[in-house]
């Protein structure tokens, strides 16, 4: 008898490298390997591997171990549980050696934002090898994603967060979903731009045409959205509640407020830069040689326009948390949420007026569930094009600041704010082209029968 699955063809294994387990598995590895290798820099080289922000994270570490506010080390402007988590740098068990142990954290919370990844393109339909690809390329193999984790810069754990929040959307686990936004959105504010997305993803049935203004207003507040959102404001109040109640007014004002008003102006890709270096000159600061380079660079806006950058929030927060998810999210859509979500986080980072390479992760990590289907692979010639404005933006930028930073030389005007205006440049056309590719994909997926490839 012939058996049933004569005529069938076989569909070819997975390289080995591709296989969820082994590639989560190699990713382990790099970082691994980076995390010895940065020990060994520390000791043996005046350029440390180690990031400057981890000295600060494992002082308040240190602090909180000691009965202390993490506040008491300057330039914390973190929430405390970040402290708490490092509690264990502070131990000195090991030789020491626990002092590294919040680059572990970073690193797994680095391993799990993967896991997520592949389990929301799974999700999506897309195919198990092509994704491996995809999340390969971009986070767990990317070597930008594994230095910075290593280094001891806490944005992995934003990536863990998110990511694991639209794999709850989309499994239909509604309340654990909107505990990661809450969590998430203490850590940093910035998270709480996605909740429109969601809220529209989360859309109900439509309604008869005979439906009455009050039954479709009932409709929208349907039980989904009140668990998801409710599960976000306890965790979120809950959160800041807590640390209020243990430090008090520092912890809103260094977690909260200070980043309202910041005027951090070094490694600042933001064209607000420049006038953040005057706003820092003109409250004092900017001080020595700093202030004489801006002031040698011929660069002075008095009034209002000196003063635009207190407005940047504005079209930052009306384009990302908005406009653009408005335009672009469908309910029920999975390929259309996650995203939506990577261009919601492209915008908010381009039009921010403090913008640093580690905020590059944010939209990193969700890049993952816009490329399958999209003009960047579609059209190789476009993603490659695409991809060498970024970096040449960049390269450009950063000549600028190192004859600023290092050679001393006035270049603040022209040459590094139009510099960052070229970048911001970039950087919107690239946020246009996104716009207007997700926007041309087909209801209920777009283009994901054109990635199913393994």
């Amino acid at each position: 008898m012939a058996s049933s699955t004569a005529g069938v063809p076989k569909t070819a294994p997975l390289p080995f490298p591709l296989r969820r387990k082994p590639l989560l598995l190699l990713s382990t590895l790099l970082r691994l390997t980076l995390l010895l290798y940065g020990l060994y820099q520390d000791t043996h080289s005046p350029l440390k591997y180690t990031d400057i922000d981890y000295s600060v994270f494992t002082s308040a570490a240190s602090l909180v171990s000691r009965h202390r506010s993490p506040y008491d080390r300057p330039t914390y402007r973190y929430t405390p549980l970040l402290a708490w988590l490092l509690y264990p740098t502070a131990l000195p068990h090991l030789n020491g050696l626990l002092f590294h142990s919040g680059k572990l954290l970073f690193a797994g919370a680095d391993i799990f934002a993967g896991r997520a990844m592949l389990a929301v393109l799974a999700r999506a339909g897309v195919g198990e090898g092509f994704a491996a690809r995809i999340v390969a390329a971009a986070w767990l193999l990317n070597p930008m994603v594994a230095v910075i984790s290593t280094r001891g810069s806490a944005e992995g754990l934003l990536g863990m967060l998110v990511t694991g929040m639209v794999w709850d959307v989309l499994e239909g686990r509604i309340i654990y979903a909107g505990v990661l936004l809450g969590v998430a959105t203490h850590l940093k504010i910035y998270p709480v731009i996605y909740s429109l997305s969601i809220a529209l993803y989360l859309a109900p049935q439509a309604g008869s045409a005979s439906q009455s203004k009050v039954d479709w207003i009932r409709a929208q507040v349907s039980a989904t959205r009140v668990k998801f959102f409710g599960a976000a404001a306890v965790a979120f109040v809950w959160l800041n509640a807590l640390m209020y109640g243990v430090y008090g007014w520092d912890f809103i004002e260094h977690t909260f407020l200070y980043h309202v008003r910041r005027l951090d102006h070094r490694h600042n890709f933001s064209p607000y830069a420049t006038l953040l270096y005057q706003a820092s000159a003109r409250a004092g600061s900017v001080l020595g040689t700093d202030a004489e380079k801006l002031q040698d660079g011929g660069f002075v806006l008095e009034g209002g326009l000196g003063e635009v950058h207190r407005l940047a929030f504005v079209p930052q927060l009306l384009l990302s948390a908005v406009l653009i998810p408005l335009v672009l999210v469908r309910g029920g859509d999975s390929r259309r949420l996650g995203a939506t979500m990577m261009i919601q986080t492209w915008a908010f980072v381009a039009f921010n007026k403090v913008c640093t390479s580690q905020y590059f992760v944010w939209y990193v990590c969700l890049l993952p569930f816009y490329l399958p289907g999209s003009v960047a692979l579609r059209r190789p010639v476009v993603g490659v094009t695409l991809l060498g404005l970024w970096l040449g933006g960049q390269a450009i930028w950063l000549n600028a600041a190192y004859q600023l930073e290092f050679l001393g030389k006035a270049t603040f005007v022209p040459e590094l704010w139009v510099a960052s205006l070229g970048f911001f440049a970039v950087n919107v056309g690239i946020l246009w082209l996104f716009v207007l590719d997700v926007a041309g994909w087909e209801e209920g997926g777009g283009e994901t029968s054109k990635v199913k490839v393994r």
